[in-house]
């Protein structure tokens, strides 16, 4: 459930948002997200008004916070490696010591209602697959150092699912999964 807040506090801090607009986003039911906006509310990270949903400084500092090792958000073509109708990659910035097979994050996605996740660690200008020791599909290598910029140690988390939400839901449930 923390991706569908950090994707909820995302969604609010763009512009103010209504509830059904929300839950429509992030495929979730209205009792959800009702329940959802009462503990971010009681939290102090956003705010309701007239308008919508809105992200308090608070929800601002919180994103700002996770965005320093959690960066990007790439839709991605399906491959061998990208296995889903859907497919989103997320950089988690020095995480490569906390990583040990990949197992975990496909599972914290799968959790998530997503098909699954690829892991990926940035070495040597190379994406490797962890356990499998070879180099993430060259198309996915490419589109992931082209737009998002990996650095050393970077590992990217690609979410797979049968919507973009799934999918992109899956990849960050992944990377806080990685992170915590």
């Amino acid at each position: 459930m923390e991706a569908q807040v950090m994707k909820a506090l995302e969604l609010a801090s763009e512009s103010p948002i209504g509830r059904a607009a929300l839950g429509e986003r992030l495929g979730l039911g209205e009792g959800v997200v009702r329940t959802m906006v009462k503990h971010l509310r009681a939290e102090g990270l956003i705010e309701v008004t007239p308008r919508g949903i809105g992200v308090t400084e608070a929800g601002r500092r919180l994103l700002d916070e996770i965005g320093l090792s959690i960066s990007g958000g790439l839709e991605l073509p399906g491959s061998q490696d990208a296995v889903g109708r859907y497919n989103y990659a997320v950089l988690v910035h020095g995480a490569s010591g906390r990583l040990r097979l990949g197992v975990e994050q496909r599972d914290a996605a799968l959790m998530a209602g997503a098909r699954g996740a690829t892991t990926a660690v940035h070495r040597g200008g190379v994406f490797i697959i962890p356990g499998l020791g070879r180099p993430l599909d060259a198309a996915l290598t490419e589109a992931i150092k082209e737009a998002l910029g990996p650095r050393e140690g970077s590992v990217a988390i690609i979410g797979s699912g049968d919507s973009p939400i799934e999918a992109e839901i899956g990849a960050k449930a992944a990377a806080l999964g990685l992170l915590a």
